[in-house]
């Protein structure tokens, strides 16, 4: 098995979640090893054409790659995974706030049928900046760094205003699928880019405890507006100190190096590579101070 290829753990949990393979008509690369294949485009960064003889026919990885995209079968499986963690009381909902840039590759710039490119650069979550042609990933962590919610978009967009977004795509089935759906984490812990009224009012109207730090304008505006600026936010600076779990998570997965630099055209795709990498974020995790070569 080649460094990477899915284990008979993973494969286990995996499988009945896709496709069914037919069982009639021409010849049909076994689920398993297209998903191997796709793994090792995204991890190396090649291109598609560059992929081992070992896996078979590129055309036929990127094919199904681009069709499981399409059909939302890469997001059913994150969810599921991220599922079967709550089943096992696995997922610590002191969640963490955060964005990476990552850069688009030239060629992914050209991404466009019809229109400017300006619409299509908006289109597809790419944007210009002072870095180029930027796209930024926002993702919502749990206190291990896992993935539980994820937004793209250009490289410019602001921090703020993705949280309310990020937390509205939270919902975990309960153990034994009895009740509602869990939205809500018992805090959430993030940078002074989102320290907003309208998050904080937003977080506190859902009984959130925020751990947010204030930015020196708001703390100078506050004082100047005297009674009416109310009283100072709470903020748990040991809890704050905690927040390195979200940036963990984006090195693991920046490991891939299809995803830590952009070479997907279409936003649908590289949302694709997101859930299969944080997707595999979440089999593979182990707990802290474990090696993870003891893995079975």
């Amino acid at each position: 098995m080649a460094r990477g290829d899915l284990t008979n753990h993973e494969w286990a949990v995996l499988a009945p979640l896709l496709p069914a393979q037919p069982v009639r008509g021409g010849r049909w690369r076994d689920h398993r090893e297209i998903i191997n294949a796709i793994c090792w485009v995204k991890r190396t960064g090649s291109p598609w054409r560059d992929l081992p003889e070992r896996y078979g026919s590129w055309k036929t990885a990127h094919g199904r790659f681009s069709r499981w995209a399409a059909d939302g079968t890469w997001a059913r499986l994150k969810a599921h995974v991220i599922a079967l963690a709550e089943l096992d009381d696995g997922i610590v909902w002191n969640v963490q706030v955060d964005a990476t840039i990552v850069r688009a590759h030239q060629h992914a710039a050209g991404a466009r049928k019809g229109g400017s490119r300006e619409e299509s650069r908006a289109a597809q979550a790419i944007g210009r900046s002072r870095g180029g042609l930027t796209t930024k990933i926002h993702t919502l962590a749990d206190g291990r760094g896992r993935s539980l919610a994820t937004r793209i978009t250009p490289g410019q967009a602001a921090d703020t205003r993705q949280l309310i977004p990020l937390l509205g795509q939270v919902r975990v089935p309960r153990p034994g699928g009895v009740g509602r759906p869990r939205t809500r984490p018992d805090s959430l812990t993030g940078d002074k880019a989102y320290s907003s009224r309208a998050n904080r009012t937003a977080l506190r109207g859902k009984g959130i405890t925020t751990v947010i730090p204030e930015p020196n304008d708001q703390i100078a505006n506050r004082k100047r507006r005297g009674r009416r600026g109310g009283r100072p936010p709470t903020f748990d600076p040991v809890a704050y100190r905690r927040r390195n779990q979200v940036e963990r998570g984006f090195n693991r997965r920046k490991h891939w190096r299809g995803l830590a630099t952009r070479y997907d055209k279409l936003a649908a795709n590289f949302q694709a590579t997101l859930d299969l990498v944080e997707t595999l974020d979440w089999l593979r995790a182990v707990p802290d101070n474990q090696d993870p070569r003891d893995r079975t």
